[in-house]
């Protein structure tokens, strides 16, 4: 797919600026909280990175941090629930190894396969270290708001009825929470992706429909080729949207900088570094619920 090489590999993104943090520590969280609710993004310049106490206490001011249980990441993780995210390998296909890769980490919301109340609700990230000037990544972040401005209605239609097969309990690729279009969905790269559809997903947005309702899929098995297609489309479009560079910018990591992402707000994923020359990037990353 173009648009994602050109995102990912293509070329430098802008950047947004990190603020110096707040005077006293305490008062961290509460401006993180200011950011969050304003903008679903809060980015601080510290004077030295959070232990692993303070990064947890402010995991715990804004919800419950879940712990890490994935057994391929396991090396990685420090006190159950924080993960270190150390760029030490190569390229990857593999989304589960792609964060401790110098590839690009594909477009996601994160937890897309797992039901709502157990999907992070912010994501927290901390530079221990950014990586030599030769392996530098940024943290790609686009907004779901100008995703869901880039589909057409047909399109925003099919996802809110579209489901991944093989994962009880989790919402639809697209819903409306709090008056915005959020999505749950991951960029699987070259793996399939195994969906079902609920409802018609050939009735139009009006309300017209000439089809009977789609029944649960297998990429389309047990479906019609009118829906298969139809689905097909709205996946592509929604590909291309989250892929078009014009809403897109790139955190720049510098030691200290802290990262609070809210998952409902934007899709992320990371450039292309090098790998084989300069110091890996290391990052902390825990993953907060909603209480």
């Amino acid at each position: 797919m173009a648009l994602r090489t050109r995102l990912l590999e293509g070329f430098a993104l802008p950047a947004p600026e990190a603020r110096p943090v707040p005077a006293g520590r305490d008062r961290l969280a509460p401006w993180v909280c200011e950011r969050l609710r304003d903008t679903g993004l809060a980015l601080a310049r510290l004077d030295r990175p959070l232990d692993p106490a303070d990064l947890l206490a402010l995991g715990a001011e804004l919800g419950r941090v879940a712990e890490e249980t994935d057994p391929t990441v396991q090396p990685y993780v420090a006190q159950g629930r924080i993960l270190n995210l150390v760029s030490g390998r190569g390229g990857t296909d593999d989304v589960a190894l792609q964060p401790f890769s110098t590839g690009p980490l594909t477009l996601h919301s994160e937890g897309s396969g797992r039901p709502l109340a157990d999907q992070p609700r912010y994501i927290v990230l901390m530079c221990q270290d950014p990586g030599g000037s030769d392996t530098a990544a940024q943290t790609v972040l686009v907004p779901m708001r100008a995703v869901a401005e880039r589909l057409a209605p047909r399109a925003l239609h099919v996802l809110r009825a579209l489901r991944y097969r093989d994962a009880p309990g989790v919402p639809t690729v697209a819903r409306t929470e709090g008056g915005r279009t959020v999505f749950s969905f991951r960029d699987f790269s070259s793996r399939p992706l195994h969906w079902r559809a609920e409802g018609d997903v050939r009735r139009s947005p009006d309300g017209g429909s000439d089809a009977r309702p789609s029944s649960d899929t297998a990429e389309g098995t047990r479906s019609s080729p009118e829906d298969v297609a139809k689905v097909n489309d709205a996946l592509a479009a929604l590909l291309a949207a989250m892929y078009r560079p014009e809403k897109a910018f790139g955190v720049r990591w510098r030691r200290g900088t802290l990262a609070v992402i809210d998952n409902t707000w934007f899709f992320h994923g990371r450039t292309a570094g090098r790998f084989g020359g300069g110091t890996p990037r290391h990052l902390q990353r825990i993953r907060v619920t909603a209480r």
